[in-house]
């Protein structure tokens, strides 16, 4: 998670993640408009990929509060932790009706804190890390899920070519190119044998359907992952663009609902829609996206949603390995050595259940 979050989720600085503090300040004065003051650090409790830091500046007219993500230290999987791209594609949609914060400094230096790291506008919203909302009415709930739905549309409508992203991914054979990856990157962080993600290593480059729609894919949206205004239902920030790239828009479609509204995720418990009015079904959620995107339907879902799945098993897998070599960016880590499993599972049942 980047942005704003509640007090409650900031604390000390883990011992793996701590750097020099001063060389950080001496950036700041050059890289950060207006920066002149010193610096209090703190660290996000979430956010399992990129450590993501609190800076609070202290000047002579008052204090000024930052974000800061960057890459965590040790030895990390190819094409993992590009801080460069989150940066960029955020830079990218300043000035279209996506919401981003302001990104205020990109360093890919490595001798000022250790590894490549950016600076971004710190905003006072709310972050739900329940995907479920409790807390909220049904009617609230769902003007959250339907702004999260027309926030993804809007994403896909952007011309990522007019907004300087034509060379941000390769358009077009989008799942080829996600499978393979995502099967590297599993090989890369393997701990044991896993039958029914081999069942999908095989199954899915079989199985991708004909559409070959190519836009901006955030590639990790959530409810978790963006942020609404402190009282009204409506998003004032999309965060965590770490696997963003130009792709498929049924990709963000499918993980979104495999992610928020399935049930399956990590440690998610079951989903009780009975106790949770206006949290819309996978259906519902859909047809509202639909709605906001111009298309009629979506056809071969499933085929989306199991891809989403295997693809999550395999990020857990490899924050799971992080944790294993003491390099996670939080300790939740360690509790993921059974999400891959039951991730690839759930693929394969749902991919079972799709061919009968």
């Amino acid at each position: 998670m980047s942005g704003a979050a509640p007090p409650a989720e900031v604390g000390e600085v883990r011992d793996a993640h701590r750097f020099d503090v001063k060389r950080l300040e001496a950036y700041a004065r050059e890289a950060v408009d207006g920066f002149t003051g010193t610096l209090e650090v703190r660290q996000f409790s979430a956010g399992q990929s990129n450590p993501t830091f609190l800076l609070t500046e202290t000047n002579k007219t008052g204090t000024k509060r930052y974000v800061m993500r960057k890459k965590p230290p040790g030895v990390l999987l190819a094409s993992a932790h590009q801080v460069d791209r989150e940066y960029r594609v955020m830079k990218a949609l300043a000035d279209t009706d996506v919401p981003v914060p302001h990104m205020y400094a990109l360093c890919e230096d490595d001798s000022v804190i250790g590894t490549a790291f950016y600076i971004m506008e710190y905003l006072d919203g709310r972050v739900f890390t329940d995907a479920t909302i409790p807390g909220t009415s049904g009617e609230e709930r769902k003007a959250l899920y339907d702004n999260l739905a027309m926030n993804l549309a809007r994403l896909h409508a952007v011309d990522y070519k007019k907004v300087g992203l034509s060379d941000f991914g390769r358009p077009g054979n989008y799942f080829e190119r996600q499978i393979g990856r995502w099967i590297k990157q599993y090989r890369g962080a393997q701990t044991t044998d896993v039958p029914s993600m081999e069942a999908l290593i095989k199954y899915l480059p079989e199985h991708i359907p004909d559409e070959q729609a190519v836009t901006i894919a955030h590639g990790d949206y959530r409810i978790g992952n963006v942020m609404f205004h402190p009282t009204e239902p409506r998003m004032i920030a999309v965060l965590d663009w770490e696997l963003c790239t130009i792709g498929h828009p049924l990709a963000d479609v499918a993980y979104n609902c495999m992610y928020d509204l399935m049930g399956v995720a990590g440690n998610a418990p079951a989903i009780d829609r009975a106790t949770m009015p206006g949290l819309p079904t996978v259906e519902e959620h859909v047809a509202n996206y639909c709605r906001y995107a111009g298309r009629d339907r979506i056809e071969n879902f499933n085929f989306y949603l199991a891809f989403s799945m295997f693809r999550l098993a395999s990020i857990s897998q490899g924050v799971y390995k992080r944790g294993l070599d003491g390099n996670a960016s939080s300790e939740r880590a360690m509790t993921l050595g059974d999400a891959c499993a039951t991730l690839a599972n759930a693929a394969w049942d749902l991919v079972q259940k799709d061919d009968r």
